[in-house]
């Protein structure tokens, strides 16, 4: 095998065509460019993606849009006008998958639905992401992340019992679906590798709440018992939660089987306890976690966080400090992983960010392209269809397109 047979990247050769703003879809268009794909975000003239304006601002560019679109080529295009809508036709016939997060209904209106696309190329793998799905009552309902997380059932069973729920300080609801629209990508290429044809794929941010709920929803379709709100108890596991130590942080510590209690009872000095009655098995300890917190906490009260954090990693009981931020960049460990890498940006300079979390063994995700400026790539994009410059300022002159400056 050549040395440039090695270097090839999982996705490259594939092209993607991505319609998306916000996170979902331009997530999991970033998790498919840093595999190698060509993918050619569409955007709308005058601001494109809706994130290009969320702070942190650096230079007049956002942080976040870098982020969630390097390795993309930016092509603009007023998908209201009909010569717009054919471009996009156009390039679809050379595009292995169209990926968009609109709202349900947006796209067939232009002419852009998974049957016009499929009439130019058979074989294409269409992904929409959307809020409540492509069908039912609800599918032309909004649904940004928070209101996915409340309906979905996320916030019911997130915070303390009898206490308002808490949202998680995350962005679950579009990440569990950029997360599966990827899958559904992947899933859709290898049908069309195996001779099965290109699929229509439907994404729902509500569904994908609901399937990552696994324990929630299990326990509840078993039993009829409706899961609730639990602080930082686990719905199965005790102990498996949070403790405050006496350095006033905080530490978590999880021993999901009798072993790992056993070693963690020891550490903090109740081994005399491991036998009681109402702790010697996993299902016995869960009942009687009330009275299984209040004589484990004291002691734990007494210990410091990195105490604790050491002598239970050393004999092998899952525990860590709850890292903030700059405590998580600047462990040892993530350095060593090199999680965060830097890349040059035209406007905003060195940019660090998080490298894709997967690594191969060779050619694994790499950030190739910094996120383009807005209309970067559309002249290169038009004259790989065949555009002269002529046409391309007439496209220009008459809004069909715009250019970066």
């Amino acid at each position: 095998m050549s040395d440039i047979q090695k270097t090839v990247q999982a996705l490259e050769g594939i092209r993607v065509l991505e319609i998306g703003n916000f996170i979902a879809g331009p997530f999991c268009g970033m998790l498919l460019g840093d595999m190698g794909a060509d993918v050619i975000k569409i955007e709308r003239p005058s601001k494109g993606d809706q994130t290009r304006a969320m702070p942190p601002m650096i230079n007049g560019e956002s942080a976040s849009f870098s982020v969630l679109n390097r390795n993309k080529r930016s092509l603009v295009l007023d998908l209201k006008q009909k010569e717009a809508q054919d471009i996009v036709l156009e390039l679809a016939k050379s595009c292995d998958v169209f990926l968009e997060n609109n709202r349900p209904g947006v796209l067939q209106k232009i002419n852009l639905g998974p049957e016009h696309l499929k009439a130019v190329n058979p074989r294409i793998v269409y992904v929409s992401a959307s809020g409540f799905g492509q069908s039912g009552p609800y599918t032309r309902r909004a649904g940004v992340n928070l209101i996915i997380e409340a309906f979905s059932g996320t916030l019911s069973v997130t915070g303390h019992s009898g206490e308002m729920p808490v949202r998680p300080g995350i962005q679950t609801a579009d990440i569990f679906g950029a997360l599966f629209a990827t899958y559904a990508v992947l899933t859709g290429l290898i049908s069309v590798l195996k001779g099965r044809g290109g699929k229509v794929a439907d994404v729902s941010l509500v569904e994908s709440s609901i399937a990552a709920a696994a324990w929630e929803t299990a326990g509840f379709l078993a039993t009829g018992e409706v899961p609730q709100r639990m602080g930082h108890q686990h719905r199965l596991n005790a102990p498996y939660q949070l403790f405050e130590t006496s350095d006033k942080c905080y530490v978590a510590i999880g021993t999901p089987n009798d072993e790992l209690f056993k070693r963690f009872m020891h550490v903090i000095g109740l081994a005399n306890e491991i036998e009681n009655p109402l702790f010697c098995s996993y299902v016995l300890r869960k009942q009687n976690e009330t009275q299984l917190l209040a004589v484990v906490t004291p002691l734990i009260q007494k210990m410091t966080a990195s105490d604790i954090e050491k002598e239970l990693v050393a004999v092998g009981v899952p525990c860590s400090r709850m890292n903030e931020f700059d405590q998580v960049f600047d462990d040892p460990h993530i350095k060593a992983r090199a999680v965060v890498t830097e890349i040059n940006h035209p406007r905003m300079g060195p940019v660090k960010m998080v490298r894709n979390p997967v690594l191969f063994d060779q050619a694994g995700p790499s950030i190739q392209r910094v996120a383009p400026l807005l209309g970067e790539h559309t002249a290169e994009i038009m004259r790989e269809l065949g555009r002269d410059e002529a046409q391309i300022k007439a496209l220009e002159k008459a809004g069909v397109i715009l250019c970066a400056p």
